[in-house]
C-alpha cells in the first residue's frame, strides 16, 4: 500500500465544487482511455461537472464527501452517495460516485471514504449500499475487496455507447462501516 501525508475526509462544501469536477475529468481520462471513446472522454469538462454537482449539493438526501491532501488542501478523490436511484426499494442507499486521483489510489483512501458512506448510511438507519460500476472498469476488484457482491447487469449510454455496468450490493454496514460512527 502506498503511503501519503495525512488525508482528511469531511462533507464536501461549495467551495470544492471545482476540485470535485478536476478531480472526475482526470479520473476518468485516466481510467477509461481505451475502454470508452476518445471523444467523449476528451469532450468532458470539468466546468460542467462543476454544474452538474452543484446543482447535486442541494438535493435532499444526496451527500458528497471529499478525500483532501491537508499538506496541499487539495481534493485527491470524492464519494457521492444517497437514496437509491434505480435499483429494488430493499436497497436504501446508493453510491452515485468514488473517485480518487491516479496519483493516490492504493493508499486505502477510496476505503476510507466507502467505510465514511457506510457509517452515515448506517446512522439514516439503511440496511445496505449498492453501487453501479463499468465492467470494464480496472478497478472493479475494489467493490469486491471491500465485501461487496455482484447483484445486477445494466447497459449506460456513454457518449452515444452502451457499455456494461454491474450492480455490486453490501448487506452489512456495520462491517462495512468497521462498525464506526460518521464523523467526517
Amino acid at each position: 500500500m502506498k503511503s501519503f501525508r495525512r488525508i482528511d475526509i469531511r462533507p464536501a462544501g461549495p467551495d470544492d465544487i471545482m476540485m470535485i469536477a478536476s478531480v472526475i475529468v482526470e479520473t476518468w481520462r485516466s481510467t477509461f482511455r481505451g475502454l470508452i471513446s476518445d471523444d467523449f472522454l476528451d469532450s468532458m469538462s470539468i466546468e460542467e461537472q462543476a454544474l452538474r454537482h452543484a446543482r447535486r449539493m442541494r438535493v435532499a438526501d444526496v451527500f458528497h464527501l471529499v478525500a483532501v491532501d491537508m499538506s496541499t488542501h487539495r481534493v485527491i478523490g470524492f464519494a457521492n452517495y444517497g437514496k437509491a436511484r434505480s435499483m429494488p426499494p430493499r436497497f436504501d442507499r446508493e453510491l452515485y460516485a468514488l473517485y480518487i486521483l491516479k496519483e493516490f489510489q492504493g493508499a486505502g483512501i477510496g476505503s476510507g471514504l466507502v467505510r465514511s458512506v457506510a457509517a452515515h448510511c448506517r446512522e439514516m438507519r439503511a440496511a445496505s449500499l449498492f453501487a453501479w460500476v463499468l465492467s470494464s472498469n480496472p478497478n472493479r476488484a475494489f467493490y469486491e475487496r471491500l465485501g461487496a457482491v455482484a447483484v445486477g447487469q445494466a447497459q449506460v449510454s456513454l457518449g452515444g455507447e452502451n457499455h456494461d455496468q454491474t450492480a455490486y450490493r453490501w448487506d452489512n454496514l456495520a462491517k462495512l462501516a468497521g462498525e464506526g460512527r460518521f464523523s467526517a
